[in-house]
């Protein structure tokens, strides 16, 4: 008998009815005799309403108590879902990301799993039931609820898939797979059959939102095998897969954006070593990610130090990079969230030149001024100005001709 682990986000279990469905696609699974493991999200819409009880009580809600209004959303669909299983003859059980001991450390709202306790879901399992839990939240050491972040029970899913040594990890979305880039903004965008790890780790912390990046780099860590579906139609899906399963490579995979990003300057600083670990030392201290960093060095010592963080973050960011300003005695501090970033990814690049020239030409070409640049092994991303996100998807998209089925892919 084969175990799936399957995950479906807040669209698939948005009502009663797709509740309905999600339980009829766990019966047809476990009578084709595969054990099942269901976790799932928050009904669509039920996150964002309590993030706005939240905030009607207090402006800026964050940290234990607002982990502990928001895991309550899992908790009714866990319960609906259980409900239509045993109601259609089968055997299940629910349970809260405590309940099943999925321990994560104490940084409420981006906590991380630490361990998971498998003991009952394989008990369970054993007796033929099948097993629904609630995605997007743990509990610390001291037993505090936990959330892992937005996005976060995919991240629950294939670390349960990891610790339960599942065939595979199946997530269900409301698209049918993974694309060279979103479909809403290209048309021509393709399906794509397969993707490496590497590829969907880079798409996913670049924006594209079919899975979250650390539900990615758990699969990759682990081999998880991971397959992304969709919830309303049949269809094989996407697989990500290892580098080395690949018989034809791509030179790009796929263009990604995010529009969730903002800038932050601080110019005039002294140009001198520490400089930079005095600016972002307490960016980090205020648990804000950083993404891209430029740094400029002018002619009288001193550096203008340019980074990106989370739009979510950038207020908190501004007010941390202002007390800095003073310390360090800068001549100003600037912000713009009028801002988006393109990423071209594919392993491909690694042993072809020519990309990033092939890119800028491009923008070029579009009249799209690049405002910043960070390159790996297998992306290279811009930083532009928001008005000139889709020409500039569109035109790369264009240029790398992925609307064509690569060779030996067709």
């Amino acid at each position: 008998m084969s175990l799936l682990v399957l995950k479906f986000g807040g669209t698939s279990v948005g009502t009663t009815d797709r509740i309905q469905n999600v339980a009829d696609r766990v019966l047809r699974l476990r009578g084709e005799g595969h054990a099942v493991v269901v976790v799932v999200s928050a009904m669509s819409g039920e996150t964002d309403r309590l993030l706005g009880l939240a905030r009607a009580i207090q402006t800026r809600a964050e940290g234990r108590e607002l982990d502990v209004l928001l895991s309550t959303g899992e908790q009714v669909t866990i319960a609906l879902l259980s409900m239509a299983l045993e109601a259609r003859g089968c055997p299940a059980r629910s349970y809260t990301g405590g309940q099943v001991s999925i321990v994560t450390d104490s940084a409420h709202n981006k906590a991380r799993i630490r361990s998971i306790d498998d003991h009952r879901i394989r008990s369970d399992l054993n007796a033929g039931r099948a097993v629904v839990v609630a995605g997007f939240q743990g509990i610390d050491e001291e037993g505090a609820i936990t959330t892992l972040g937005r996005g976060g029970s995919d991240t629950t899913a294939v670390a349960l898939a990891a610790a339960l040594k599942a065939d595979e990890c199946r997530i269900y979305t409301d698209v049918d797979g993974v694309y060279t880039t979103d479909p809403r903004v290209v048309k021509q965008a393709r399906r794509l059959e397969r993707i490496t790890f590497e590829e969907m780790l880079e798409m996913a912390s670049l924006g594209s939102k079919v899975l979250q990046i650390r539900s990615v780099e758990f699969a990759g860590k682990y081999n998880v095998p991971l397959r992304v579906l969709s919830s309303f139609e049949e269809g094989p899906g996407t697989l990500i897969t290892t580098e080395e399963e690949r018989v034809e490579q791509a030179l790009v995979a796929g263009i990604a954006f995010n529009q969730n990003e903002a800038q932050l300057t601080i110019q005039g600083v002294p140009d001198q070593p520490g400089v930079a670990y005095a600016i972002l030392g307490p960016i980090a201290d205020a648990n804000i990610e950083v993404d891209m960093i430029v740094q400029n060095i002018g002619a009288d010592n001193t550096t203008d130090f340019t980074f990106t963080v989370n739009k979510n973050d950038y207020e908190k960011a501004m007010e941390v990079l202002g007390r800095v300003s003073s310390t360090l005695g800068a001549r100003k501090v600037a912000g713009d969230t009028q801002i988006a970033k393109i990423s071209v990814v594919g392993v491909g690049m690694r042993s072809h030149a020519g990309i990033a020239s092939r890119m800028f030409e491009t923008l070029a070409r579009e009249s799209i001024n690049i405002r910043m640049i960070s390159t790996s092994e297998i992306k290279i991303s811009v930083v532009v100005d928001e008005k000139y996100l889709e020409l500039g998807v569109r035109a790369l998209h264009d240029a790398f001709e992925l609307e064509r089925e690569p060779a030996g892919q067709s």
